[in-house]
C-alpha cells in the first residue's frame, strides 16, 4: 500500500460487537494479526471472514504481557510498522497515511493521542497521548497488567510525538475489570521497586474502597527512589486524600491534599480537589484562589494523569459559585455561560446560570447605597 510494510495485531476474547468496526478502522494496514484467547462467540469467524489471520490460544494463568508478546509474533518478520490496538478501539480515518508522514529508518516508535473515554453527550473525556505503534524488531512488552512496550535494544529510544493520529476507545461497560487487582498484585511482587506499578495497585485499592491497603500501597511509592515524576506523586497524594477522606481521618486528609498542591502546582487537578474541598467548608475565597489557580493553566498536558473534568465545565463550574456567593454577579455568569458551554446537558449548571442571571440583573436595577 505504502512505502512502508504496516500490520496490525491485537489480543481479543468474546468481542463480536466491536469486530467489524475494528476491522474497518484497520482495513488501511497491510495485514491485520489477532490472537483470540477463547472466545465463545463469532469473534473469530468474523475476523476472519473479513480478512484478519486469527490464531486461536488459551493462557493459564493469564498475563496481558504474555499475550502481546504472543500476537507479536504473529507478525510477519518483514514488517517495518507495527501498530497494535484492542478490538474496541478506532483509529481516526487516514492514520497511515500519517504513520508513514512521522516514519524513517532512525525511529522506533511514535506517541499520538488517545481518546480513552467519552461522556454522555458524546464529547471527549480523558485524553492522553500513547505509543503502540512501533518498530517490529527491538521491543518486548512487560508488566502483567498495565503491560507497556519496553525497548531492549543498547542503541537510545528514538520516540516520536505525532499530530494527526487519533485512536479511541470505546469501551464495553459491561466487561469486569476484576481481574486488575490480583494483577497488579503480582506486578508489584514480581518488582517490588517498580514506582509505576506501585502507584497504579494503590490506585486500584481506591477503585475498590480498600482505604488502608491504598494509604500503605501509595505511601510506599512515595518512598521509592525512583518515583520522581511529580505528576504521578501528585496523584499517589491527592488518592491518598480522598483515603483519608473515607476513613473520616481529617487532618491527614487535609495535609495529603496540601501537599498534592505544593507537588504538582503546574496542573490544574490538585487546584480543582483544593477548590471542591473549599466548596465542601462553603469556603467560597478559598474556592475562587484555587479555582483561579487551575484556569491560569492553559496547557494540557499530555499524560495519562490529565482528568477529563479539570479541562471540563468544573473550573468554571466552581468558580461561578464562588462569585455567585460573594455578590459578584457579572463574573458568576461569566463562568456560569463558559460551564454550560462545555457540560451543555448538565440541567443543573442551566439552572444555575438563570438563578446567576436573575441575581445579576437585580442588582443591576439597585440604587447603589
Amino acid at each position: 500500500m505504502g512505502r512502508w510494510n504496516v500490520c496490525v495485531y491485537a489480543i481479543c476474547k468474546n468481542e463480536e460487537k466491536f469486530a467489524a468496526r475494528w476491522m474497518k478502522s484497520m482495513s488501511e494496514a497491510d495485514g491485520v494479526y489477532v490472537l483470540d484467547t477463547g472466545s465463545e462467540d463469532r469473534t473469530v469467524s468474523i475476523l476472519r471472514e473479513l480478512g484478519a489471520a486469527v490464531t486461536v490460544e488459551t493462557f493459564a494463568p493469564w498475563r496481558f504481557d504474555t499475550a502481546r508478546n504472543r500476537s507479536l509474533e504473529l507478525v510477519p518478520e518483514n514488517a517495518d510498522i507495527c501498530v497494535c490496538t484492542d478490538l474496541d478501539e478506532v483509529f481516526l480515518p487516514g492514520w497511515r497515511e500519517q504513520v508513514e508522514a512521522y516514519w524513517n529508518n532512525a525511529v522506533h516508535q511514535l506517541s499520538y493521542r488517545y481518546v480513552w473515554n467519552f461522556r454522555e453527550d458524546g464529547s471527549e473525556g480523558a485524553v492522553f497521548w500513547i505509543e503502540k505503534i512501533h518498530a517490529r524488531h527491538g521491543f518486548r512488552w512487560v508488566h502483567p497488567v498495565h503491560e507497556v512496550l519496553e525497548w531492549r535494544e543498547n542503541t537510545p529510544l528514538n520516540s516520536v510525538m505525532t499530530e494527526g493520529i487519533q485512536c479511541e476507545h470505546h469501551a464495553d461497560p459491561t466487561k469486569s475489570r476484576a481481574q486488575y487487582l490480583p494483577l497488579l498484585e503480582l506486578a508489584v511482587q514480581e518488582q517490588p521497586e517498580n514506582d509505576r506499578n506501585m502507584h497504579y495497585l494503590g490506585r486500584e485499592y481506591l477503585f475498590h474502597r480498600e482505604w488502608e491497603k491504598c494509604i500503605k500501597t501509595l505511601k510506599r511509592h512515595l518512598s521509592l527512589p525512583s518515583a520522581t515524576w511529580a505528576d504521578e506523586r501528585c496523584a499517589s497524594m491527592r488518592f491518598l486524600s480522598q483515603a483519608c477522606a473515607a476513613l473520616g481521618r481529617k487532618q491527614e486528609e487535609e495535609q495529603w491534599l496540601l501537599r498534592a498542591v505544593g507537588e504538582a502546582p503546574h496542573l490544574r487537578e490538585p487546584w480543582l480537589a483544593l477548590a471542591m474541598k473549599c466548596y465542601e467548608k462553603e469556603d467560597w475565597e478559598g474556592v475562587l484562589f484555587a479555582c483561579n489557580r487551575a484556569l491560569s493553566i492553559q496547557n494540557r498536558p499530555r499524560s495519562y494523569i490529565c482528568e477529563a473534568d479539570a479541562w471540563g465545565s468544573q473550573p468554571y463550574d466552581l468558580a461561578s459559585l464562588g462569585y455567585y456567593y460573594t455578590g459578584r454577579y457579572e463574573q458568576a455568569v461569566s463562568c456560569g455561560k463558559e460551564a454550560v458551554k462545555r457540560s451543555p446537558q448538565d440541567q443543573r449548571l442551566r439552572n444555575n446560570l438563570r438563578l446567576m442571571v436573575k441575581k445579576h440583573k437585580e442588582a443591576q436595577k439597585s440604587p447603589e447605597p
